[in-house]
Order: structure tokens, then sequence, then C-alpha cells
């Protein structure tokens, strides 16, 4: 017979030991959230589910429950034949460790494939991301990198966390770039999803010296930043990148790459178009139109978001003119002296291998 976990032994058990989570909802229900790093082997693929739902609800449960087993029945030689393939310790989940997960575990174990339920399921997780994000209480210091939108700040900060220093990419685990031009070319991640990833990160750097992290507004696309981590920003140490305007251009064209997304370009451009002063926004839409995209980006940065940068800075007051500007040409140079300047308040970490 099939043994249960909870959360709290599943967690503690992931830390140490390979294990395997399978989602056994639907392709859908998994697609909107699920535990990070799981498999997804539906037990009813979405049209099912929707059949099996309405059963319930317009005839009865017990037609549903027949129903659904003459569904898995046809199938249930591919499915054993799929968890079977898992190699390891596998745990299963549905919704709340009902029906689906209970059924895929006794089953599996009268053909001999031993996995463990997760007991409340995905209800049970989520649970305990929001619990734990509640009570975090994160000790690392908080590096923030400030600079105008094209500096590179998020390339500089994966060219760190490559070379070992600990990065926090909130904008990675948003699934968006943050800003109205954000999401092109991207998918993003809803909240469940992001505070699950920002979870995993927090834990795993819970004992580091340090975070490194962009200087992010609250909101960034779909999700927001939770309360602790926006005050330990505020509280954190504040590096100001500058690199020319021709960089800066450079650096999102090769980010954004418009001339693959030319109409959501247009889409996002049309949001902020009225907040633009006739004369640039019509040159900006015309260089659009004409695919002249640096044109277009260069006006974007100099009449939008150069100022809109400029007023959201000054939140940090003095905090920012505290520390030594970074001027840099290009990006190699801007990682080196940030890279100094870190090791600077961090001397005892230069010769460290986990750092650098």
């Amino acid at each position: 017979m099939f043994q249960d976990i909870s959360i709290e032994q599943l967690i503690e058990q992931r830390q140490n030991k390979e294990i395997t989570l399978i989602d056994v909802r639907s392709p859908s229900e998994f697609e909107d959230s699920s535990i990070p790093g799981s498999l997804n082997i539906p037990f009813f693929d979405d049209a099912e589910r929707a059949e099996i739902g309405t059963l319930y609800k317009q005839v009865s449960a017990q037609a549903a429950k027949e129903r659904g087993l003459e569904i898995m029945s046809a199938k249930l030689p591919s499915f054993v034949k799929s968890f079977a393939a898992i190699p390891g310790r596998k745990v299963v989940f549905c919704w709340r460790g009902g029906m689906r997960s209970r059924t895929t575990a006794t089953v599996l174990s009268l053909m001999d494939v031993h996995v463990y339920r997760l007991e409340g399921g995905y209800r049970a997780y989520r649970k305990w991301v929001l619990d734990s994000l509640e009570q975090m209480d994160f000790t690392p210091d908080i590096y923030v990198l400030h600079g105008n939108t094209g500096t590179g700040k998020t390339d500089i900060l994966k060219t760190l966390k490559d070379r070992g220093y600990p990065v926090l990419d909130l904008e990675g685990l948003a699934g968006h770039r943050g800003s109205i031009f954000g999401e092109i070319g991207l998918r993003s991640h809803n909240q469940k999803t992001f505070d699950a990833l920002l979870l995993e990160e927090l834990i795993h750097y819970k004992d580091a010296p340090f975070v490194l992290i962009e200087a992010e507004s609250k909101r960034i696309g779909k999700v927001i930043v939770p309360e602790f981590l926006m005050n330990k920003k505020q509280q954190g140490v504040h590096f100001m990148i500058e690199v020319p305007m021709k960089l800066r251009v450079q650096n999102i064209l090769n980010d954004y790459r418009p001339w693959k997304h030319a109409e959501a370009s247009m889409h996002a451009f049309q949001q902020i178009k009225s907040r633009l002063h006739t004369p640039i926004a019509a040159e900006i839409e015309s260089s659009l139109k004409a695919g002249v995209y640096d044109r277009a980006v260069e006006l974007l940065l100099e009449y939008y978001y150069d100022p809109r940068y400029s007023h959201t800075s000054n939140a940090y007051g003095d905090e920012l003119r505290k520390e030594p500007l970074i001027h840099a040409s290009e990006l190699d140079q801007a990682v080196s002296i940030l890279e100094n300047a870190i090791l600077e308040k961090q001397p005892e970490l230069r010769n460290t291998i986990a750092i650098h």
C-alpha cells in the first residue's frame, strides 16, 4: 500500500534526496500553477475533467464516479507505464490529496510501482508557501543595482550569478521585465507561481552574506513583491550604473528584438502614447512602423523612461548619492567595477570558492 507524506516531510526530504514530484491534475490546472520542478501526468485531461464535473453537478456523484472509472480503465496501461519509467522516489499530488492522487497511488501500488502521496495536495503546498513568506526572516544584506532602462542591469546580474554571486532575479521569477513592454517575448507568471519560485530562492540564499537584486517596483507585471523584501531593498546598499545612450539602445534591441514582435511592440506603445508630447509620439510611431527601431527606442528612453526613472529614484533620497556612481562603456567593464565594489564591502569573500 502507498504511504502519505506531509508537506513538511517533503520539503525536508527534497533538500537531501532526489524526489520526483508528479502532478496528476489536468493540464490546465498544472499550467496555472504547480510545485516547481513537478512533472504532469494527468489523471484526466481537461475535457474529461469537465465532463465528469458536469455529471457530478447535473446527475449524481455515482454517475461521475462510474464515468471516471470508464475513462481511466481505457488508459490505465499507458498511465502506469508513464510512472514506471520514472526512476527513484516519486510523490504524487492533486488539488487537495483526494480522489485523483489516492486512486493513482493505489493503482500503482497494485502494479508494484511505489509512490508517496502528498497529504493535502497542492492546496497544502500553496498554504505552506504563503505561511513561509508571511513568517520569513530573511537576514542577508541586500545589494541593490540601479540604473536607467537599458543599462543592462539584468545582464550584469546574470553574469555575476554565473560567477557564483548570490543573485535574486525578480524579473526572471516574474517572467516579466517590469515595463509596459516587459511581457514581449516572455510568458509572465501569476502570483502563485512567482511566490513558489521566490520562496525557493529565498531558502537557497538564507545563509548567504548578501544577495544582489535589481531595483524593482513592488509590482512586476502580474505579480506583487512581498512587503518584507521591499523593505529590505529600501534599507539595502545601493549601486548606480551609468552607461552611454548608444549602449542602452543596443541592450534593449538585443533583449526585446522588436522586429520579431512588431505587433506586440506597437500595441504596448499605444498604451503610453498619450503620455508623450504629440510630435515625439508621432515620430516614435512612424519609426516603429518603418522598422527604425533604434530611433524609436532612443526616443522612448529620452522622453518617457528616463523622466519616469528620475522621479522613481528620488524615493531613495540620499541613499543613491552615498555610493559612487559606476560609469562604464560596456557590460564587462560594468561587471568588473561592480564586482570590485562588492568585494571592497565583503573582503573576506575575495578568495572564497563559493563567491568568486
